[in-house]
């Protein structure tokens, strides 16, 4: 009862609330970029009041974002200039932060300027290479992570990280918005295809070891003689794979979509009998809770936050990273074992659950709450 007179004065405490919202936005549809903007909309249905504060807002004039240097700069200063102002408007001020050069440039300013202002600050980090990063500029980094008044993080991958270097965080998961995935009914929405289809959902980047995945799935067609890629994705190695495709033959087997929209990312989870994660570094990976979410089994490298996030067995097979012999053996064994398959999405749409608002909710809520009551002690 006690517990529940509390959730009550918290939800009351928050309802007014008006919130400094620091993150980016879509385009790109990243992880980061989809999880801030969903965010700012579940805040609004909870009655907050929410200021974004973009750190990709587009370029203006338009041809800056053609300059390298000066575009920075362009970009930098009307960022500044909004978080300054947004902080004579709120209350809170919570702080989507990333890895390397984006934690100096947007979430370090924004910790200080809230701190000048008298605001409470939540840093809620989601670099899934925070640990390289921190052992290389930790001494830079510390200073502003003490003047936080909470710190969260996605997983217990990302816990260890900080706890390791004397900082207490608070778990508040990633959302997945289930309604993406499946119809009122609650049944997948699916696009059946008359041959086994494999899709790939991540930037096409080196930390993501897209070329493993390719070399796995040249392995598999030697079984499934008929089996189909796709790549959803972009980024600089996006030649190179293409390439690879070439030298491998599988030229009429692995499309590659480039960059598409979540709209679109819906569909083709639909379409799809497994997703395939062959990362080098991840924290929590929406790729593979839209997966879940979307009934499609996993196959994945175990790596990071990936083994926090999913059971080996039971709701995904992980496997070492850089192995395309062991990720097509993986794959291998959900293609011709049908039931251990259904066993495993129906694992994955059960597990999936404790990532949806109601679920998240009350978590992100007793941090502001606690972030708030310690400005006031």
């Amino acid at each position: 009862m006690n517990h529940l007179l509390q959730t009550e004065r918290d939800d009351v405490k928050t309802a007014a609330l008006c919130i400094g919202l620091v993150g980016p936005l879509p385009p790109p549809f990243g992880g980061m970029a989809n999880q801030t903007q969903q965010l700012e909309k579940l805040l609004r249905t909870e009655g907050m009041t929410v200021e974004l504060i973009q750190v990709n807002a587009p370029y203006r004039p338009s041809w800056v974002g053609n300059i390298k240097g000066l575009r920075a700069l362009f970009r930098l200063l009307p960022y500044l200039i909004h978080l300054w102002q947004a902080a004579s408007k709120v209350q809170l001020f919570h702080i989507m932060a990333n890895s390397g050069w984006s934690w100096h440039l947007y979430a370090a300013p924004a910790i200080w300027i809230a701190k000048l202002k008298g605001k409470s600050v939540i840093v809620n980090y989601r670099g899934g290479e925070a640990e390289a990063f921190f052992r290389q500029s930790f001494f830079w980094v510390k200073p502003s992570l003490n003047q936080t008044d909470a710190i969260v993080v996605p997983s217990g991958f990302l816990e260890a990280v900080f706890e390791k270097r004397g900082f207490v965080t608070s778990i508040v998961p990633n959302i997945i918005d289930l309604s993406r995935f499946f119809t009122e009914s609650g049944k997948k929405n699916t696009t059946r295809r008359n041959f086994p289809h494999l899709i790939l959902t991540r930037n096409l980047e080196s930390i993501y070891d897209n070329a493993t995945a390719l070399r796995a799935f040249h392995l598999v067609k030697n079984t499934f003689h008929n089996a189909h890629l796709t790549i959803a994705g972009s980024g600089p190695q996006r030649q190179m794979l293409e390439n690879l495709s070439a030298e491998l033959g599988l030229q009429e087997a692995v499309t590659f979509t480039g960059r598409i929209d979540n709209d679109c990312m819906a569909q083709l989870y639909r379409c799809a009998d497994l997703m395939i994660n062959p990362s080098l570094v991840d924290n929590m990976p929406i790729s593979i809770l839209e997966a879940l979410a979307s009934g499609v089994p996993v196959v994945s490298t175990h790596v990071g936050g990936v083994p926090y996030l999913v059971e080996h067995g039971k709701t995904a097979l992980l496997v070492p990273a850089q192995d395309p012999v062991a990720m097509s053996n993986a794959i291998l064994q959900l293609f011709k074992d049908p039931d251990m398959a259904e066993k495993m999405r129906k694992a994955g749409l059960e597990s999936i659950q404790k990532y949806t608002w109601p679920s998240v909710k009350n978590r992100l809520i007793r941090v502001y709450t606690q972030a708030l009551n310690n400005k006031k002690n």
